[in-house]
């Protein structure tokens, strides 16, 4: 049986580029990238985990970029179960105007729910990660209950442009279904109305008072609030707040090159972590971290490969990297 499915999407990112006042810059034209929550969580997933324990939905156009799906292709192709679409490869624009950058689809979105994993591999996988509105969560774990004998941890990623105040009751309503809450740090605070910019303080006031509203079955969740450099932040009903730390932080700069993905890839190697650390949220977050890493280093995906039977990405072994960020959280806790 799959350890890890996400019901994420793949998207093929196109990129634009505008001075303030609207115009496009003389920015060297970017070439469209691999995108899409789901791909970056499943290959945060894939770090830790085989390729056959890992996997995703693609809707598949005529469109879709053979390059693209070589590089998919590479990461292992039992991942990735395609299904044909007549209407094309869902599409989506980043437009970097001066510091802002916004994000829209440009081609119809098309959404994958649990009932769609019925009759592939992934079918009753035991951990189940999604991306959306709180609204929509709803409906989600209403599918998933509707599948008999089917008990998934969830973990569950707020999508950014709904973590807003109005979105809290329906938050508080699917919570009990939820395992592992994880919003970013400005998602947090926005939904519980708590002021910007985020501090360590204000983000473990957010943590707790999402355990208060009570996450998961018996109020037995988890809080896991990214927030960036800073770290993650880990919360649990009874226990005190600890933090893992970033791999890569603001002293790192040069090692830091496009963060996008880099939270859904940290929850996918959440979810393996998980499995490696008997589930154990704060240990899996280290796992987390690690994942998130190789995805900041470059545009686009990191680079898999496999050496003397050692599976490397970017060159290095994420159990090194482990290693290391643990020996780190040492130093710090004495």
């Amino acid at each position: 049986m799959p350890y890890f499915a996400t019901l994420g999407m793949f998207i093929v990112d196109e990129f634009a580029f505008l001075d303030e006042a609207g115009n496009p810059t003389p920015t060297q034209p970017m070439a469209p990238q691999i995108g899409g929550g789901g791909t970056y969580a499943c290959i945060g997933a894939r770090v830790w985990l085989s390729a056959s324990q890992v996997g995703m939905i693609i809707d598949r156009g005529s469109d879709f970029p053979p390059a693209m799906e070589n590089k998919l292709a590479g990461f292992g192709q039992e991942m990735w179960f395609y299904r044909t679409q007549l209407s094309g490869t869902t599409r989506a624009i980043n437009t970097y105007r001066g510091d802002h950058r916004s994000f829209d689809y440009i081609t119809p979105r098309i959404r994958i729910t649990p009932k769609d994993l019925q009759g592939t591999r992934l079918e009753n996988s035991t951990t189940l990660h999604f991306i959306c509105s709180p609204s929509r969560a709803s409906t989600i774990m209403s599918e998933v209950q509707q599948m008999p004998g089917w008990n998934p941890t969830v973990i569950y990623e707020p999508i950014p442009d709904r973590c807003v105040p109005e979105e809290l009751d329906a938050l508080v309503q699917v919570l009990p279904q939820i395992n592992i809450l994880s919003p970013n740090a400005e998602e947090a605070l926005g939904l519980l109305s708590l002021p910007l910019p985020p501090s360590k303080k204000l983000i473990e006031e957010a943590a707790h008072k999402f355990l208060e509203l009570g996450v998961g079955p018996d109020g037995k969740g988890s809080v896991v609030i990214r927030s960036g450099s800073m770290g993650a932040c880990v919360a649990l009903k009874g226990l005190p707040t600890r933090w893992v730390p970033a791999f890569w932080t603001s002293k790192d700069e040069d090692k830091i090159v496009d963060v996008t993905g880099a939270g859904n890839s940290f929850l996918g190697g959440l979810a393996a972590g998980l499995l490696v650390a008997d589930g154990d949220v704060y240990e899996a977050s280290f796992h987390a971290s690690v994942a998130a890493s190789f995805v900041i280093e470059q545009t686009g995906l990191p680079n898999i490969s496999l050496t003397s039977g050692a599976t490397l990405w970017n060159g290095d072994r994420p159990e090194r990297r482990l290693d290391e960020l643990k020996k780190r959280q040492v130093e710090v806790d004495h």
